[in-house]
């Protein structure tokens, strides 16, 4: 059961996210300094921008100043106060199953504080897993919305191995990449949280509506503005400062010079999170952002496998990568020796063989036996040569009988 004072605290936060815009530090700085409620108090006190003092702190107020801003923009923040209906928001989240989490909350993510004044107020949230609990193993996914083929398929692939190995996959729930990792892991029934740049009750993009429905369902939607708050240019750029703060590192999958994932990704670096991208094509200029990423910082992976192994626990190792294995890798160091010293035309003898393989006659015509019953070599009359590729008829080659 929340107490008076904490919902006191929730009602001020929650109107104070239709004030702000998300990571707006002016508003991070004055709400370190007043707290929620008595922010919200000198934002509405009247003879200041209309609307009365709450109870208990009208005496205060003449102390109290908004520093740091101009007049215009005081007087927009104290006119977006003017009209907040806190109540009548967290109703609009209910009623879609959702809540409003703030710092303070068992489910607030204390790795959001890493974010400083640009911190969220308070958080929208649909779904019903824990956030906090979810965010303690999250992965970020992000990328280019007009992705190719092979980034979709990167990171559905990415999103399903995270989710397999039991990650939770975060991302923005966009076209291209972000609505791909989102599907990987959902196909996987694994845990996947949408980060919103609108309000949770909002479906942005319109094409997207099964899929946040779907993530709403199995996993979380999230978001900083409040119920039917709509998508800008400017709040998609800030939510992805959130997507960086809830995870422990990010997986860029083709991005240009110029994107919001690259935003995404330098942000995790300056949050200490670990940076991490998917390499494309050299001639592509979707997977350029990627490649300068990995030039810098970033570290270059291929699959959930070596995700993990960044970001995962000690023992989470990637398996060893190899080629293919040979026959003739399995010979001993001697006999690959005197297999390397047979010449490539015609047939040597076993004194020249044995000169060039660093042994004797005697053990050279051993290991050339050894070799032959293991098909590497053959004998012609006096002279040892390798044994030559088994020749395909014309008709194999033709497909006749």
């Amino acid at each position: 059961m929340t107490s008076a004072a904490d919902r006191t605290e929730r009602l001020a936060r929650a109107a104070l996210t239709r004030v702000f815009e998300p990571g707006d530090e002016h508003g991070g700085r004055w709400l370190r300094r007043f707290g929620a409620v008595r922010l919200l108090a000198l934002l509405t006190a009247s003879g200041e921008g209309g609307g009365r003092p709450q109870d208990g702190v009208g005496d205060r107020l003449t102390e109290d100043r908004l520093t740091g801003v101009g007049e215009r923009r005081l007087l927009g923040y104290r006119a977006r106060a003017a009209t907040v209906a806190p109540e009548r928001d967290l109703a609009a989240v209910a009623a879609v199953g959702g809540r409003f989490v703030c710092p303070g909350d068992r489910e607030w993510p204390s790795q959001l504080d890493d974010l400083g004044e640009a911190a969220p107020i308070g958080l929208w949230v649909r779904g019903g897993p824990d956030l906090r609990i979810w965010s303690l193993r999250s992965v970020a996914v992000v990328g280019a919305r007009a992705c190719t083929s092979y980034g979709a398929h990167m990171a559905a692939s990415l999103g399903t191995g995270l989710a397999e190995r039991g990650w939770v996959v975060t991302s923005g729930a966009a076209f291209g990449v972000d609505g791909a990792a989102h599907r990987g892991a959902l196909a996987a029934g694994g845990a996947t949280v949408a980060v919103l740049a609108c309000g949770v009750d909002v479906v942005y993009p319109r094409g997207h509506a099964e899929l946040i429905g779907r993530i709403a369902e199995q996993g979380l939607v999230v978001a900083e503005l409040p119920p039917g708050a709509h998508p800008t240019r400017s709040r998609f750029v800030l939510r992805n400062r959130v997507i960086a703060a809830l995870t422990r590192g990010t997986v860029v999958v083709e991005a240009e010079y110029r994107s919001g994932s690259l935003v995404t990704a330098r942000r995790a670096q300056r949050l200490g999170r670990f940076t991490m991208g998917v390499p494309g094509p050299a001639t592509s200029g979707l997977s350029a952002g990627v490649h300068e990423l990995l030039r810098g910082e970033g570290v270059l992976v291929t699959d959930a496998a070596e995700v993990v192994e960044l970001v995962g626990d000690i023992g989470d190792l990637a398996p060893v990568r190899h080629g293919p294995l040979l026959p003739r890798d399995l010979l001993d160091p001697a006999a690959a020796r005197v297999l390397e010293a047979l010449p490539a035309g015609a047939p040597g003898g076993v004194a020249d063989i044995a000169r060039d393989a660093g042994t004797t006659p005697d053990e050279a015509l051993a290991t050339l036996y050894e070799l032959h019953s293991l098909g590497f070599v053959e004998r012609r009359g006096e002279g040892w040569r390798i044994t030559a590729p088994t020749a395909v008829p014309d008709t194999a080659r033709r497909g006749g009988t």
